[in-house]
């Protein structure tokens, strides 16, 4: 596989649908400023997977090889059920990542290559250079998340071109309930009301409810798309505390299991 692909799609769910417009030159790295702007959208900080799993590598040294689920069935019919899988499998490779799984990286590749075909975006995604593959046989994990933080811009300007907004949004939402799967199943095995406040994100679950409701209509009354939305209006409940408060324990486990459910409901196949 092309790890320019890989790399790209990982970027996508980096911006989170919300990039500015401007596009940062096609060979150069980001700035921090624009970094700090492509995760910022009407004062809502909107952390990517690989932000909230390197704020638990501050607080502790998780068995990120015990985050690992099964390999997806792939057999989906439905672009929006491909889209919120292809998100899912970008958050499961940023857990490769952090487990510095150079095999695991290869692998989960391979299903994100053959989801971004299904969905029409891998041409894009293989215009460039840079490989996957090269960096992670050769333990280059930083160069690694240097290259996500530095095409991440130009990935959303392409699926931007390719007029795919709802895909973008999939995509992203996709990402953001594999990540809450992994970070509360971590958290509620190792409770500490610090730890907790990491699952504070009412604003961010309230955008990304939003980004659905923007979806067009055939994709908005997808049934799939309807559950997500329904689930999330209850996980949004579990994530709104107070600013000085902390998660219990009991509602970290609360939300990993709807997190873990609907997760089984995105990767079921579909009849």
């Amino acid at each position: 596989m092309d790890g320019a692909m890989f790399i790209r799609i990982l970027a996508a769910v980096l911006a989170i649908g919300v990039l500015p417009a401007a596009r940062a030159a096609s060979d150069s790295r980001l700035t921090p400023e624009q970094i700090a702007a492509a995760t910022r959208v009407d004062s809502v900080t909107v952390p990517t997977p690989g932000e909230l799993f390197a704020a638990i590598n501050k607080i502790g040294k998780p068995n990120w090889q015990g985050q690992y689920r099964k390999p997806l069935d792939m057999a989906f019919s439905s672009r929006p059920q491909i889209a919120l899988n292809l998100g899912g499998l970008v958050a499961d490779g940023y857990i490769a990542v952090e487990a510095e799984d150079s095999q695991q990286v290869k692998n989960i590749g391979k299903d994100i290559e053959t989801l971004a075909k299904g969905l029409g975006v891998s041409q894009n995604i293989l215009s460039r250079g840079g490989s996957i593959t090269e960096f992670a046989e050769n333990n280059e994990w930083s160069a690694l998340r240097e290259e996500l933080e530095a095409t991440q811009n130009e990935v959303k300007m392409a699926m931007e071109e390719q007029h795919d907004d709802d895909l973008v949004a999939l995509v992203s939402l996709g990402g953001w309930i594999r990540g809450a799967e992994a970070v509360s199943s971590w958290i509620a095995k190792n409770y500490t009301p610090e730890n907790a406040k990491l699952l504070r994100q009412p604003a961010l679950v309230a955008y990304l409810r939003g980004k659905i409701g923007a979806l067009s209509g055939k994709v908005r009354d997808d049934p799939l798309v309807g559950k997500v939305n329904r689930e999330l209006e209850r996980m949004e409940s579990l994530v709104s505390f107070p600013r000085d408060k902390s998660a219990a324990l009991g509602d970290v486990k609360k939300l990993n299991d709807a997190a873990s459910a609907l997760e089984k409901d995105i990767a079921g196949k579909k009849e």
